[in-house]
């Protein structure tokens, strides 16, 4: 227990909120005592560089006053430029933990703040961090940080094809086209499409390199529907499905959890949130459309059952996106073969039971 103040109150625990740009680290160290008040005792602004991360951890050990009280580092994703001190915090066998932009700025929303600066994201951070209890950040695998630049690369790849394709399209339907601009648009479809075979490649090179994450992504391959690109992306996005506990939680990482929006009488649409990984809900897209249309057991039924509810297929083939997750997220975890006929099976047991 930490230091009894005036009021008899001990401190816990001290949180060093990161608010990461691309070129500077806004921190704000707070603690929070028995009686749950939070605390600054000092806020600090470093260059974000390597070189700058030592003098971080000299800061916040000199504001530290109780050295055997835990003290969590806490930031958010900001594209790739919170990597480098996540590592570098996560090396020094400290506690880091990474938050989505939107969950932070959530819980600054209900904390009343109407402006916004380096300053006050900071220390909304460093209260978020104690007055919750945000998972422990891991750093992705090299395998699995390799195989995650190579499908995001492989995706801007593909957006860079389609927009050259709709470019020549809309060229070609114009009053007046021009076949010089036609073949060099040609050119830069062909180019893509051989950088697209090339990263392709470089997967499969990059897998057999490594026989249990090959093995594994291979049998979720076998789910009908799914493909190397699409199963490779989703163990990308999600670091081979570590730190989530529970399908609610991967569920909701991916966007895929359920918004309802009712109050009195008033019933409004009810829609997933899309807060959250949108390579997941992309990638999913047109595998769930070759589930259905494949007849992979459990995504079919679901299809049907949604679509006979709803009447509308895009809700069903939304449901079958999610399904897909979850269907990996279990294979992936308990690491045991696809089994397609496991559905009609679970199903015809629960109603031979009924029966009974």
């Amino acid at each position: 227990m930490g230091k009894q103040t005036g009021n008899s109150a001990a401190l816990l625990r001290y949180c060093a909120g990161i608010d990461v740009s691309k070129d500077s680290l806004q921190i704000c160290l707070s603690t929070i005592d028995t009686n749950g008040k939070t605390t600054v005792k000092g806020t600090s602004k470093i260059a974000n560089k390597v070189s700058s991360f030592d003098g971080l951890l000299t800061w916040v050990a000199k504001h530290c006053k109780e050295k055997q009280l835990p003290v969590r580092y806490l930031m958010e994703s900001t594209g790739v430029y919170h990597e480098q001190i996540a590592w570098y915090l996560f090396q020094s066998d400290l506690s880091v933990s990474v938050v989505l932009p939107n969950k932070s700025k959530n819980y600054l929303k209900s904390l009343g703040h109407k402006s916004k600066n380096d300053k006050i994201d900071a220390r909304g951070l460093a209260q978020m961090g104690l007055e919750q209890t945000p998972t422990l950040w891991k750093p992705l695998s090299k395998n699995i940080y390799s195989l995650r630049m190579l499908t995001r690369q492989h995706q801007r790849l593909q957006e860079l094809k389609n927009q050259s394709e709709n470019q020549k399209h809309a060229i070609l339907h114009s009053q007046i086209s021009d076949k010089f601009i036609i073949k060099q648009l040609d050119k830069l479809i062909k180019l893509y499409d051989q950088q697209v075979e090339q990263i392709t490649q470089e997967m499969q090179n990059l897998l057999s390199k490594d026989s249990v994450l090959k093995n594994k992504i291979d049998q979720l391959c076998k789910i009908k529907g799914l493909g190397l690109l699409s199963v490779a992306t989703l163990v990308a996005e999600t670091n081979g499905f570590e730190g989530f506990e529970n399908l609610r939680q991967l569920v909701s990482f991916a966007g895929y959890d359920v918004v309802e929006n009712q109050s009195g009488l008033r019933s409004g649409k009810t829609r997933i949130s899309k807060k959250g990984n949108s390579r997941i809900r992309r990638i999913l897209f047109l595998p769930a459309f070759n589930a259905v249309r494949f007849g992979e057991p459990a995504s079919q039924a679901l299809f049907e059952r949604v679509f006979v509810k709803t009447r509308i297929k895009m809700k069903g083939y939304v449901a079958v996106q999610k399904k897909l997750l979850t269907l990996c997220y279990a294979l992936w975890k308990k690491d045991v073969n696809y089994d397609p006929l496991y559905h009609s099976q679970h199903v015809k047991e629960l109603e031979y039971q009924d029966k009974k």
